[in-house]
């Protein structure tokens, strides 16, 4: 559902078009790097870093041994650039006890107070894979690090906010990918979309009414170096062309919370999309091929053989070209998309290692690619607010449908022992696909979907197997064609008997 649709009157709507103030940074994984990037960072017109700082478990205040990096970047970088930090640590070191979301939470907040000039913390990084936070599901193969995860983030959030109330709290910062397996061989992970879901079934079970998180980040990456940004993906899939897939993943997570949705305001603080970490790698220039070591794992592509044309507009199935193609076409498509307000570039110089990534542009010596210029000149175009939208190669943006279908009908129940039959009135739109089923022991929450292997086609359902002596309400909720979803139907409520009868 698109939130232009079912904003309450007291709530603003930012208009449907780039973020105001929409910027382009750098994501660095070395502190090294960031410490010497202000001349080009100056020069590009980058005005942002993504910072990593390693979380130690078990301590809740910064030793000052382990930031000397992050002190070496906060003096050196140009005073335009924002801060970034990207706290986190790999799975072995996950927060799931009370005492580790204390600890990881005041580390947070004590950055905050060593580092005025930072106001932008990012918790955590791809909690939706193994390789940063685990584990992914419990014993009985139900899914587990949502939960887990919203857990830490409701407790950074308070604190953070208690410490600085204009603190910027960014999350999820989720992998494009992920394969909802709990028996993978590897990489057993949670797709975006379903681990954004499972945040906001963990969210309405809490019976939070507060945000969780202020800036909506995720990880943009296609599937392969030359995949146009543009592509969308049938499969769980949410690259940069799948702005739509995670919009609708959004509202559907936190519709109806106190957690607004990317374009939705409250009380002056909008909510926005960045994307942190995308990227395109190159092949090594014959010249810079001694700059390198290891093997290649993806399938790079030049840095600059000559572009393309923007007019006619490159089919979304051809490879694009070059890098310079890439990023002018990923950063434009990024300025016009609803509610995405930054775009960071993984890496300003390639690692030296073919294992790593080579998708900066500068190369191993940091001497520039031939991309570098194209980089530079969108970041130019964007901040000059003259990328054309309504020329872009995928077309103009649009929000397909975005009205949702009226809610259901109040459902009516027939309960024949421990089985309960619902039915409500067939919906009047002509496109409405199905209808998702919730139920909660009270008629105000929380409630958990039933139908969660799929929509529900025809206005009835029987829920079977209800416990003796318990009380069950139920709400419903329509899809249309293009998973637009209503307000949830007015609850209805029905006693179990303790005894048979």
């Amino acid at each position: 559902m698109f939130i232009a649709a079912f904003f309450a009157a007291a709530v603003g709507v930012a208009p449907a078009a780039a973020g105001p103030n929409f910027f382009v940074g750098l994501t660095e994984d070395q502190h090294a790097t960031l410490r010497d990037a202000g001349p080009y960072a100056q020069d590009l017109g980058v005005r942002a870093y993504r910072v990593p700082l390693w979380w130690p478990r078990g301590h809740a205040r910064v030793d000052p041994l382990n930031v000397a990096g992050l002190d070496e970047v906060v003096r050196a970088a140009p005073p335009s650039v924002r801060l970034v930090v990207a706290l986190a640590s790999l799975k072995e070191e996950t927060p799931l006890t009370d005492e580790d979301r204390e600890d990881y939470c005041s580390f947070a907040r004590d950055v905050l107070a060593r580092y005025p000039r930072i106001n932008d913390i990012v918790v955590w990084n791809e909690p939706n894979k193994t390789d940063f936070w685990a584990p992914q599901y419990n014993p009985d193969e139900t899914s587990a690090a949502p939960a887990s995860y919203v857990a830490l983030l409701a407790r950074c959030y308070d604190v953070l906010h208690a410490f600085r109330p204009n603190v910027n709290v960014i999350a999820p910062a989720t992998s494009p990918r992920g394969n909802d397996r709990p028996h993978a061989v590897s990489n057993i992970s949670h797709s975006p979309g379903r681990f954004i879901h499972g945040m906001g079934e963990a969210y309405r079970a809490s019976g939070r009414t507060t945000r969780l998180f202020d800036t909506f980040a995720h990880h943009a990456y296609g599937s392969q170096p030359h995949e146009r940004p543009w592509r969308t993906h049938g499969t769980t899939q949410i690259s940069q062309g799948d702005w739509q897939k995670l919009m609708t993943a959004v509202s559907y997570a936190f519709e109806g919370t106190g957690q607004p949705v990317p374009g939705e305001c409250e009380r002056g603080r909008c909510v926005w999309i960045w994307y942190t970490e995308d990227g395109f790698q190159t092949i090594p220039d014959e010249a810079k091929a001694g700059l390198y070591s290891g093997e290649e794992n993806f399938v790079p592509i030049p840095d600059f053989v000559g572009g393309e044309p923007d007019s006619p507009p490159a089919d979304v199935t051809t490879p694009a070209p070059d890098q310079a193609t890439q990023i002018q076409d990923a950063v434009r498509l990024a300025y016009c998309q609803p509610y995405v307000q930054a775009f960071f570039n993984y890496r300003l110089a390639d690692s030296p290692s073919l294992v790593g990534w080579q998708s900066g542009f500068l190369w191993a010596d940091w001497t520039p690619k031939d991309s570098y210029s194209a980089f530079k000149g969108v970041i130019a175009q964007a901040a000059a607010k003259a990328v054309p939208c309504g020329a872009l190669k995928s077309g103009p943006i649009s929000v397909v449908d975005p009205a949702p279908p009226a809610p259901p009908g109040r459902p009516t129940l027939r309960r024949v022992a421990r089985r309960v039959t619902l039915d409500w009135p067939d919906a009047p739109e002509d496109d409405v696909m199905g209808f998702a089923v919730f139920r909660g022991p009270r008629g105000g929450g929380p409630f958990t979907r039933l139908n969660r292997s799929g929509l529900t086609p025809s206005s009835r359902l029987v829920d079977r197997g209800l416990r003796r002596g318990r009380t069950y309400c139920y709400r419903v909720v329509a899809f249309d064609t293009v998973e637009n979803r209503s307000a949830r139907s007015l609850p209805r409520c029905v006693a179990i008997p303790r005894s048979r009868r």
